[in-house]
């Protein structure tokens, strides 16, 4: 009897004990799941905090303190500036026909001490010397007396009306377009316009008159805009990009399409693939130079132009990381750098089958770099990134065949650069039909920057045809 009871409190202890352990291997297996997540976790975090604007889309203006400063070609001992012996340049001075007056200085006496008269000989050429200087600068006020007569048969009476080139309103088309250039170009405050133009030129718009300058300048543009949207949408190749915008607070996109003599803005409600279609048009067949965002999808990848600036961030982001990351990442760097090396060479030389012949090689290394980090997940980042890249591969190699189209969205960015700094100091938009009119003249501004014409000029005749009753002319 004792020995039964012996077996069945050992049996019991047992399976207690086995019990036990199973339930230690159950939560063993759950603690190193969830520490493997953790760890996950934790690489995510660490990669997110180190981000900056040389691994990451990251702007400049938002590198955290510690980031580490963007490179900068060696030092080569010498001080900054010109060099001993350097040959330097000053302004050249304009023809005689362009000078508006010339004064004559004459020497009173000479060194020895001898009075020198008119009737001594000249030297030889006089010394030029040209000052350019503002006049002194007033507004131009014009009173128009719209005066009546009495009619001798009926009595009634009659008002003169105003002739067809001079405004309704208060201010004529040059003050007007110097007004919009300044807000948007110069991105000045309505403030600062007021205070500006009281200083500059004698006169004093209210900041509400501001407003409505920009608003008969929107609608003035809206030929020229939709002339620029249809060029655009025809173009053999363009460059887009994206950027946020705000409307009374509210999230918004500002899209923008570049050519090389013509740029497009829209504002959309987001970064949705629709909103590029929306811009583009649904019969766009040009080359789409861009990011790798998403939105551009459904774009054949034959048709496009992923950025390398863009690769090349992510690949610093890669061979910032460890162990396989890390060499494919260099790798990849490797492979951009000599790319690029071949590309500014291009770019001097002009020769297309030298810059093909250049090319392939480092073709067929980023493939076999990018087959490799594809096969398996034991790295997701690279996998991952591998896969993408893979899946638009056409779309890296566009600018070795195609003329006009560069490895980069640098037009793009370069174009949007000036409408962000808009955005920033003037908060966004307050209504829709701001919405409209900053679209039209940020295409009206950066488009005439790319043609190297006047933003001023060009508004001030855009302005006076909408007075006259004209056509607005166009951007071509």
């Amino acid at each position: 009897m004792e020995r039964a009871e012996a077996e069945a409190i050992y049996d019991s202890g047992r399976e207690t004990v086995v019990a036990v352990l199973l339930r230690m291997d159950e939560q063993i297996r759950q603690l190193s799941k969830q520490v493997a997540k953790q760890g996950e976790e934790i690489a995510e975090l660490k990669r997110r905090l180190n981000r900056n604007s040389r691994n990451s889309s990251v702007p400049p203006s938002q590198d955290p303190p510690g980031a580490p400063e963007r490179k900068r070609p060696d030092p080569s001992g010498r001080a900054q500036g010109a060099q001993p012996g350097h040959k330097g340049k000053g302004r050249k001075l304009l023809p005689v026909e362009a000078v508006d007056r010339v004064i004559d200085h004459w020497p009173a006496r000479c060194g020895c001490g001898r009075s020198l008269a008119e009737v001594d000989e000249d030297a030889g050429e006089p010394t030029r010397h040209q000052v350019t200087e503002l006049p002194a600068i007033a507004v131009e006020v014009t009173e128009h007396r719209l005066h009546r007569r009495l009619c001798p048969c009926c009595g009634a009476a009659t008002r003169a009306e105003l002739p067809v080139d001079v405004p309704s309103g208060a201010f004529g088309p040059r003050m007007q377009a110097a007004v919009a250039t300044l807000a948007i170009r110069n991105r000045v405050s309505r403030r600062d316009t007021v205070e500006l133009m009281g200083e500059l030129f004698g006169a004093k718009p209210a900041s509400g008159t501001v407003d409505a300058i920009l608003a008969r300048t929107g609608e003035a543009l809206a030929e020229p805009y939709e002339d620029l949207l249809t060029r655009i949408r025809s173009a053999p190749a363009l460059n887009v990009e994206e950027t946020g915008w705000k409307l009374r607070g509210a999230k918004r996109t500002l899209w923008g399409a570049v050519a090389s003599r013509a740029a497009v803005f829209r504002i959309a409600p987001d970064r949705h693939e629709r909103e590029a279609e929306a811009l583009l048009g649904e019969d766009f067949r040009g080359i789409l130079g861009s990011d790798r965002w998403w939105a551009y999808r459904g774009f054949d990848p034959k048709r496009r132009q992923a950025c390398w600036s863009h690769l090349i961030r992510d690949l610093t982001a890669h061979s910032e990381g460890l162990a396989a990351q890390k060499e494919f990442g260099e790798q990849g760097l490797d492979i951009a750098k000599r790319l690029f090396s071949a590309w500014d060479d291009f770019r001097s030389h002009g020769d297309r089958g030298r810059l093909k012949r250049e090319v392939a090689p480092l073709k067929r290394e980023l493939k076999a770099l990018l087959e490799r980090g594809s096969k398996g997940r034991r790295n997701k980042l690279t996998w991952g990134f591998s896969k993408n890249l893979l899946k638009i591969w056409p779309a890296l190699w566009t600018f070795v065949e195609v003329e006009g189209v560069e490895p980069t969205n640098n037009r793009a960015e370069r174009a949007l650069r000036g409408p962000v700094i808009h955005r920033k100091l003037s908060l966004g938009s307050q209504s829709e039909r701001g919405e409209t009119t900053t679209q039209r003249l940020l295409s009206a501004s950066v488009t005439c920057r790319l043609q190297g014409r006047s933003l001023f000029a060009y508004l001030a005749d855009a302005l006076g045809a909408r007075v006259r009753g004209d056509p607005a002319p166009l951007l071509p």
